[in-house]
């Protein structure tokens, strides 16, 4: 794939270490590409990874992920996306385990992730872990990843209730991430309902994003503090930038017990479309200035023509008509003239349209 410098979606990213005084273990990667030097179908990769254990390295693992993930994804042809993200995510699992088997500081760290990669309107998803992706879509909010914890598969075998979940002793026990010994089977489970077999959920790989749909990838520490409708309710009442941060906001507020890292992506319709598409603020100045130009040579030139053409006018003399006299009666003629006012010219007023500014993507915004 091309790399790109502008996504065809609207996208914005924050993270914030918490307020726990921990370090921010989270990392976050987005991406965008062109499949080919056409053009033709643009592509858009994001993935959010939380580090854990390994005595303060869940950075390292966090980073290792991102890296990794993303670089094996930029070296392919986009012709199989799952295939990839497994390679991508098994592979990114291996060098985790590497690096905290070469250093003892660094045993036993390791980092969930989840990844999206929307090829043109295509969506793709990868997880492993309990970092999150949601789906709002017509006014509703669904988690279309599933967590590898514990307590997920104490809901799914019925030994606790959903509504027990939250606040459970045992909710951030995780089941799979990367770093383990045994690579961790990559989830590819995307989740539309809540019904679905596990082989409905994998077939849905690949769906169509409709206009306006707003993928949201976020770690624990969003969900464990943040409720899923108030995470929707924060991104319709202010947008992708400030939607973010009143999220971050709403988790510190209510303890900030980890850290916090968000990606949006929205599928812009006609107006919301991403401003880069629009034409440049110098293209829309290059077009003005031609066009003054353009108007001020017709003017000009008509100008030089109407006082050409005064010039070259031959002089035209009256020619007195004979009188004719009878005796005792005589008529005089008195010459008349005509007084012509040559028309002024004057080139009509230019004024130029005013200027819009655009802010162009990506913006990503990282608290300090």
């Amino acid at each position: 794939m091309i790399p790109k410098e502008h996504a065809h979606l609207n996208i914005s990213a924050i993270t914030h270490e918490g307020m726990s005084g921990k370090n921010n273990e989270d990392r976050y990667g987005v991406s965008a590409y062109a499949l080919d030097d056409a053009e033709t179908t643009p592509s858009v990769f994001a993935i959010v990874a939380d580090g854990i254990g390994g005595h303060q390295a869940g950075e390292i693992a966090a980073e290792i992920a991102v890296e990794t993930i993303s670089h094996i994804v930029a070296e392919s042809n986009a012709s199989d996306p799952t295939a990839t993200l497994n390679d991508a995510v098994v592979q990114a699992g291996q060098a985790v385990h590497k690096q905290s088997s070469a250093d003892a500081a660094q045993h036993g760290m390791g980092s969930t992730c989840v990844c999206t990669w929307i090829i043109g309107n295509r969506l793709y998803t990868a997880t492993v872990g309990d970092s999150r992706i949601y789906l709002l879509r017509e006014g509703r909010i669904r988690q279309i990843s599933t967590d590898h914890t514990w307590i997920q598969e104490a809901i799914q075998y019925g030994i606790i209730k959903p509504e027990q979940a939250r606040g459970h002793p045992q909710s951030h026990i995780i089941r799979r991430y990367l770093g383990s010994k045994k690579p961790s089977e990559v989830d590819f489970r995307l989740r539309l309902d809540p019904d679905e077999t596990d082989e409905e959920a994998i077939s849905n790989q690949g769906m169509a994003l409709l206009p306006d749909d707003q993928l949201i990838l976020c770690s624990d520490g969003l969900s464990d503090l943040v409720e899923d409708d108030e995470i929707k309710t924060a991104i319709e009442r202010s947008g992708l930038e400030k939607g973010l941060q009143r999220l971050v906001d709403l988790a510190n507020q209510r303890g900030g017990h980890d850290n916090i890292t968000i990606v949006a992506i929205q599928i812009p319709n006609s107006k919301n479309k991403p401003e880069e598409d629009e034409p440049s603020s110098s293209s829309r100045t290059i077009w003005v200035v031609g066009a003054i130009i353009a108007v001020l040579a017709v003017v000009i030139i008509a100008v030089i023509a109407f006082f050409t053409w005064q010039l070259s006018r031959p002089d035209i003399t009256p020619t007195q008509m004979p009188v004719e006299t009878t005796p005792a009666v005589i008529e005089t003629s008195i010459p008349t003239t005509d007084i012509v006012e040559e028309p002024t010219l004057e080139p009509p007023p230019t004024n130029s349209p005013p200027r819009a500014t655009h802010t162009v993507w990506p913006t990503s915004t990282q608290s300090p």
